[in-house]
């Protein structure tokens, strides 16, 4: 399981400047959350990537990069667009593009050898589907619970990478479908940082002390980071106090 931790050794200590999340020369992509109800509580749709190209061997949701035909009044507008597109290409899965909700964009570590800057969004799912997935996108897809797609990560039996995990865990508490479909209420910016320390890799985001840190402040102890170092991978995040 790679999960893309070694091209994080390539952005250890970079730190971010004014403009990186709107770098023009970075690929935007758009990936969607399908969101239906199940048995057990509510369910996403995930794929399996075949083990090449992108996010090989791992465990995300339909999208893709932004193509010429995506084009909207703005970025986000665009990669709904591809978002929209690639779920259909991808599974066969048709979204009304008016009930696609933004949920966060991830900006990734400066100096990684492969960034795209992605958005996510939440849509549920048409009342009939019929998965008809691409072979050349998906080896396998199923609808999950958010928890027990973590709780697998956790054990080692599949590879997500951490935007899919920080997301997975953010609906992992939604009591039905209509609450995780809510949880997209206000878009969550992640500007990724990476750092390690004695314990291993780690990455981080506003809200820690150290994304912003100012020469001589008081330390904050606020926390919004993840660790990488072994597993289950620990989502911190914490207020000042």
């Amino acid at each position: 399981m790679n999960d893309g931790l070694g091209e994080l050794a390539d952005a250890l200590g970079r730190p971010r400047v004014a403009g990186d999340a709107a770098d023009a020369s970075v690929p935007v992509a758009g990936t969607v959350i399908v969101v239906r109800a199940g048995d057990a509580g509510p369910e996403v749709l995930m794929m399996e990537r075949p083990d090449r190209g992108s996010f090989a061997g791992a465990w995300v949701f339909p999208g893709g990069k932004v193509e010429d035909g995506d084009a909207g009044a703005t970025e986000e507008g665009t990669a709904r667009n591809a978002g929209v597109r690639e779920t259909w290409e991808e599974t066969g899965i048709a979204l009304d593009a008016g009930s696609v909700v933004t949920l966060s964009r991830w900006d990734p570590p400066v100096g990684i050898p492969t960034r795209i800057r992605t958005w996510f969004f939440v849509a549920p799912a048409p009342a009939e589907v019929t998965l008809r997935l691409s072979d050349a996108e998906a080896v396998r897809a199923a609808w999950v619970r958010p928890a027990d797609m973590l709780a697998r990560h956790g054990r080692g039996e599949l590879t997500l990478y951490p935007p899919t995990w920080v997301t997975l865990h953010g609906l992992a508490d939604a009591p039905d479908a209509a609450a995780l479909l809510a949880v997209a209420s206000a878009p969550a910016l992640f500007d990724s940082v990476a750092r390690r320390d004695a314990r291993g890799p780690y990455l981080l985001w506003a809200g820690d002390e150290e994304f912003e840190a100012v020469q001589d402040a008081p330390a904050s102890g606020s926390r919004h980071r993840l660790r990488l170092d072994s597993l289950p991978w620990v989502y911190e995040r914490t207020s000042a106090s």
